[in-house]
């Protein structure tokens, strides 16, 4: 007999369907291998697959329902929206306001609530981790970019919440929008760094009422809304004086791909230090289904 397991589909960052970052939740992988979630990540093809191992009612309260992220290309210690897509599951299935996540980096707690009509999220990330500063002229031409094509009044920097991410801010949107950074270019001067990402932000923006507009290009393309690394740049923000410590902002991001999305964002700063890293977005359900193994 085959086995059969239910899995939503969502669009996560998203204010509207078939916007934001798409994924796929199995809200009960308990019986599958990693070989088995590995494939099932790649049949689905999207940047993130989420498999949730229920535990009981009070161990998956109190501890966090043990979840394990794929991607296509292998299993990703943490990422920003499927968190989000995977507690706003369990919150619909369990009928609950908070649901936490253990995930590899630990415990990370979401939170719902209704803001414009539509469910709404938000998690508190790890503490960031403030890594390596990069010199401009080596990053632009690991992106295919002029050194004056960034902006040179803020620092390049290696900011962890649990994925390390160089925010590297240009100098206008019209820039950042054409730029066509090489993933292979890219990703050699990564190896030699603290980095496993780039994050690329200007202060200009479509938006108006939006703090950054941001790109995310990694070897499987072009990322629509990057959770994971959404939360570093809100303290990078704060730290470069960007945006107002506690103050809830907008990142900007998909545009480029033709997937709008929609990140909110807060840090605070203690001692100079960013703190208190909290990430939001609206979670919009598109597919429900079982799949057949």
């Amino acid at each position: 007999m085959p086995r059969k397991y239910r899995f939503v589909w969502l669009d996560v960052f998203a204010k509207s369907p078939l916007e934001g970052n798409q994924l796929a939740v199995f809200p009960d992988a308990r019986g599958l291998s990693d070989e088995e979630m590995q494939s099932i990540a790649r049949e689905t093809h999207l940047s993130e697959t989420s498999f949730v191992f229920p535990e009981g009612e009070k161990v998956d309260r109190e501890r966090g329902f043990r979840t394990r992220i794929f991607a296509v290309a292998g299993e990703m210690p943490f990422a920003g929206h499927p968190t989000l897509g995977t507690a706003a599951v369990l919150s619909e299935m369990n009928g609950c306001k908070e649901v936490a996540l253990l995930l590899k980096v630990g415990r990370i707690p979401v939170t719902f609530s209704v803001r414009d009509g539509r469910r709404f999220g938000e998690m508190v990330q790890n503490e960031p981790v403030l890594g390596q500063t990069h010199e401009p002229r080596a990053v632009a031409k690991a992106l295919g970019v002029s050194p004056d094509d960034l902006d040179a009044s803020a620092l390049i920097q290696t900011i962890s919440t649990g994925l390390p991410f160089a925010i590297v801010p240009f100098r206008s949107l019209d820039v950042l929008s054409h730029a066509h950074p090489n993933w292979a270019s890219m990703a050699r001067y990564l190896a030699d760094s603290d980095a496993s990402y780039f994050y690329l932000v200007s202060r200009e923006t479509v938006d108006s009422s939006a703090l950054l507009h941001a790109r995310m290009v990694f070897s499987g393309g072009e990322d629509p809304a990057t959770g994971s690394a959404a939360g570093p740049a809100a303290a990078w923000a704060v730290l470069n004086r960007w945006a107002k410590p506690g103050r809830t902002e907008v990142i900007e991001q998909g545009l480029e791909v033709l997937r709008p999305s929609h990140i909110y964002v807060s840090s605070d700063l203690r001692d100079g230090r960013p703190t208190n890293v909290r990430v939001g977005g609206h979670v919009t359900p598109v597919i429900e289904g079982e799949l057949s193994l």
